[in-house]
């Protein structure tokens, strides 16, 4: 796996075979920046991962000049690797915690710039992320929230959805 742009771009980072996490293929995760990178500005913002697996997507943050940026992720070995990896490439600015998402959300109260979701595909909740996020008011004005699923979910009904696009197996959904 790499890096795809800005300060840490071409830096690879290989998650050990112990992390159960599904990552981000590059392919999709170029192609989610370009649309990121086309729509806001994502140095200084303050980012939010939710599920963060193997840490690809904080990293993609902070390779881009974030202020900050929190990851959620309940697995231990997933955790201690996105520190571990931070620490190699110097990332002073990535906070990753071992929570649970949904009890984390539902005591934050801090308002991201831009939320990141990659939940499990087959969540038995994953329709309830976006409901949750605006609810809580978790996102600033004018903010992004993006969630990876498979082809079998649609959030097209959503109130906050904007569009879906996809990159293979991997699909984004947009909301504002």
């Amino acid at each position: 796996m790499r890096i795809i742009s800005g300060l840490y771009k071409g830096r690879h980072f290989t998650p050990p075979a112990n992390l159960q996490a599904r990552p981000t293929t590059d392919f999709a995760k170029e192609g989610l920046f370009n649309l990121l990178d086309n729509r806001m500005d994502l140095s200084d913002i303050n980012a939010l991962d939710l599920f963060s697996g193997t840490g690809s997507i904080c990293y993609e943050f902070a390779s881009r000049g974030a202020a900050s940026v929190t990851g959620i992720e309940q697995n231990y070995n997933h955790v201690d690797y996105i520190k571990k990896t931070a620490y190699v490439l110097k990332i002073n600015c990535l906070q990753i915690l071992k929570a649970d998402v949904f009890k984390f959300l539902e005591t934050c109260h801090t308002q991201y710039d831009l939320i990141f979701a990659d939940p499990p595909y087959t969540l038995s909740n994953l329709q309830s992320i976006p409901d949750i996020i605006f609810a809580k008011s978790l996102l600033k004005e004018d903010a992004w929230l993006v969630i990876e699923h498979g082809k079998k979910t649609n959030f097209s009904s959503h109130e906050h959805f904007i569009e879906e696009r996809n990159y293979g197996n991997v699909h984004f959904s947009f909301f504002k």
